[in-house]
């Protein structure tokens, strides 16, 4: 997997991790699923920024996006 995917696939993962948690809080239970998504976007981010010779900027976010889809979809 190379880093690009990761840190793609990370931060969707993250991105659901919220309304997750809250959906849980407030229904009174547990956030187990949501902890347990957390920590695997949590480490695919990491890894993918551990990996990338000059690591990540916030503005090459969107970049990553477009290069991802088109490689896997195009």
């Amino acid at each position: 997997m190379d880093p690009d995917l990761a840190m793609l696939i990370g931060l969707v993962l993250g991105v659901f991790t919220v309304p997750s948690i809250m959906s849980a809080i407030s229904d009174g239970r547990a956030p187990r699923v949501a902890a347990f998504t957390g920590i695997a976007a949590g480490t695919l981010v990491l890894w993918a920024v551990s990996n990338k010779p000059g690591g990540y900027d916030l503005s090459d976010l969107p970049d990553i996006l477009v290069r991802v889809i088109a490689r896997y979809l195009g």
